[in-house]
């Protein structure tokens, strides 16, 4: 049975979980989800996530919300993303998917919302929010340089879905005036060519 996920590909959400379900090959529908005018909010949607929000996943009896779609998605296609075969490794992916969860996308999502959703709104960029942000991410950023440095990737020197998680944001941060929080760090910025140049390809993004 195909797994359908409902969301909307301007959603850095449904982006995290597009990438997965790109990258392990699996079968699925992209159910659009209209957020100008709140179908999220509407019985349907809440049906699926209670939170009103997007994106939700289903397989066939199972309904998913939040990061643990892209989590059950690894773990039923392409297990070697989580490292489960080896505990050392399992643990440090879980860890850095906590430290995007915690520490980066609290700080570049209200810098994607100001830059790419306020103007689809009609209103113009909060720039004490951009700036307020700017620092928070900074702060997180010179964690991930010190760990860029002796590692290619942030679990160690694999793949994982840890770098996964951060592509949709980074994508989106390095359109904007902000990229520079990660260009002016050598080695962030070379995990950001990473992410950039080597799984874009592979997967659909908006453009």
């Amino acid at each position: 049975m195909t797994i359908k996920l409902y969301g909307a590909g301007m959603s850095t959400c449904t982006t995290r979980v597009l990438a997965c379900l790109h990258e392990t090959d699996a079968e699925f529908e992209l159910v659009p989800v209209n957020l100008l005018n709140s179908e999220r909010k509407q019985p349907g949607c809440l049906a699926k996530n209670p939170f009103g929000q997007i994106p939700a996943l289903e397989d066939g009896d199972l309904t998913l919300f939040g990061r643990a779609m892209s989590t059950y998605v690894a773990e039923k296609f392409k297990s070697e993303l989580l490292r489960t075969q080896n505990t050392k490794g399992g643990a440090l992916v879980k860890t850095w998917m906590e430290v995007e969860s915690q520490q980066f996308s609290p700080a570049v999502s209200p810098i994607f919302y100001q830059y790419y959703i306020v103007p689809m709104q009609g209103g113009s960029p909060t720039q004490t929010i951009i700036d307020d942000n700017s620092e928070k991410l900074s702060k997180a950023l010179d964690v991930y340089e010190k760990k860029q440095s002796s590692s290619k990737y942030l679990a160690g020197d694999f793949y994982s879905l840890a770098d996964l998680h951060h592509l949709s944001l980074i994508y989106y941060l390095m359109k904007t005036r902000s990229a520079k929080l990660i260009k002016e760090r050598p080695h962030s910025r070379h995990g950001g060519k990473i992410f950039l140049q080597g799984l874009l390809p592979r997967i659909w993004l908006p453009v």
